[in-house]
């Protein structure tokens, strides 16, 4: 008897574009409503965000409803050669649309500071690592701490940051150690070094590197066997993290402390979904436990109704 013909429908993938522009907005609440409505129309989740200093986010969607996306982003004042980073997801990696208004689009908390005015070298993936290797060149990772934990470049300086804006203290309390020393500068997707290296340059750096496009491009372009790359990469989305070729990584979310946790975390007796995990079970007290578990519970019940509980972290 001849078995019956399958034919293999290949799951429906995801298109994610990590995405930012640094431009002047004169007036950013009057430009959400559109974007709002624009990235709606298309049919795209994810977060963006605009401030005076111009626009910042990632969103995810069909490449259709992307590409529609980025073409009414590149419409807004100054933004026409706005780039981008993208990935794929099998899943819709964001629960919903938000478009913020912020004081800055990546916040570092120095006024003065405008990567449209002066900014650092950019650096393009493929002549990456002969720039690190250098004896004359110091390696700065601009992310957090938790992001660093699970993937950084070899050699890297992590400042053990816990925000970007704890990032101008830190090479107060360290620029003498690194004085004469050209300084390169990596992180997500560009933004937080493109920031930290106009940033450095008004602190009298004379020379500033940094990776175009961030780890996500040099992930997307760079074979593992020829990759300065150690681990995953942090992504600020459902999928947690990222390897070479920018496929999605085993890491989970802790929904209390918002860090990345591995199997092994997971399988720890501390380990409790949505309430705490190793990383933050000494940070908070047992009121906090217990409205962590009461989400959770709600999250639960709305999963099994099939629905999005309006309280289910969002990345």
């Amino acid at each position: 008897m001849t078995a019956p013909f399958r034919c293999h429908i290949p799951p429906r993938m995801f298109t994610v574009a990590a995405l930012y522009h640094f431009t002047r907005f004169d007036d950013p609440t009057s430009l959400k409503p559109g974007v709002e409505a624009g990235c709606r129309d298309a049919g795209v989740k994810g977060t963006i965000l605009l401030a005076t200093e111009g626009v910042n986010g990632t969103i995810a969607g069909p490449r259709e409803g992307i590409d529609a996306a980025l073409a009414y982003l590149r419409t807004l004042p100054g933004c026409a050669l706005l780039d981008w980073a993208e990935s794929e997801a099998e899943d819709q990696p964001f629960l919903r649309l938000k478009v913020r208004l912020k004081k800055e689009i990546v916040t570092l908390g120095q006024p003065g500071v405008d990567p449209t005015s002066q900014v650092g070298t950019y650096v393009k993936p493929e002549d990456w690592d002969d720039l690190i290797d250098r004896d004359d060149v110091i390696l700065i990772d601009t992310r957090n701490d938790y992001e660093v934990g699970i993937g950084q470049f070899k050699g890297a300086i992590d400042p053990g940051t816990t925000s970007f804006r704890e990032f101008p203290d830190w090479w107060h309390a360290n620029k003498a150690a690194y004085a004469g020393k050209k300084v390169a500068m990596y992180c997500t997707g560009g933004i937080r070094c493109e920031k930290a290296s106009s940033y450095l340059l008004s602190e009298g750096v004379d020379e500033v590197f940094h990776l175009k496009g961030g780890i996500l491009k040099y992930l997307e372009h760079t074979p593992p066997e020829e990759s300065t790359w150690d681990g995953e990469c942090f992504v600020f989305d459902n999928r947690v993290s990222v390897g070479h070729g920018l496929k999605q990584g085993p890491y989970d979310l802790c929904h209390a402390c918002r860090r990345p946790i591995s199997d092994e975390d997971k399988a720890s007796d501390i380990y409790q979904p949505g309430v705490q995990c190793p990383h933050c079970v000494d940070e908070y007290t047992e009121a906090d436990r217990g409205r962590f578990r009461q989400r959770q519970k709600q999250i639960e019940l709305a999963k099994k109704r099939g629905e999005v509980h309006l309280g289910e972290p969002d990345t």
